[in-house]
């Protein structure tokens, strides 16, 4: 993966844990089930973004966990109006699109 476009897919990744970790903080006590999916989304962001930083072979296997996760993330933050969970979910819709690029590149070597 160059290193440009691996830039790209870690800030995407960064933003996306970093959303989640603020969602998972604020639903902590009242939305258990919504602090669980980003805290879960968060981990696996900020492991694809090491696992690309270093262009490791297993980028494919780990994104593709990533669209996945991101996604049930997503879906639950969208059933809550508040502006955290909404922020969140747009952020995980947004690393799931770029982890499908960043898959069909990888695996396309």
């Amino acid at each position: 993966m160059a290193h440009k476009v691996a830039q790209s897919s870690v800030d995407i990744a960064v933003h996306c844990a970093y959303e989640c970790e603020h969602c998972a903080d604020q639903c902590l006590g009242s939305m258990a089930e919504c602090a669980r999916l980003c805290i879960d989304c968060a981990q696996i962001c900020w492991t694809s973004a090491a696992y690309m930083s270093r262009g490791s072979r297993f980028i494919p296997q780990v994104v593709r966990a990533c669209i996945d996760i991101c996604e049930a993330c997503a879906s639950e933050c969208e059933k809550h109006d508040n502006e955290h969970c909404q922020s969140c979910a747009k952020a995980c819709r947004s690393a799931a699109e770029e982890y499908r690029k960043v898959v069909s590149v990888a695996t396309s070597r």
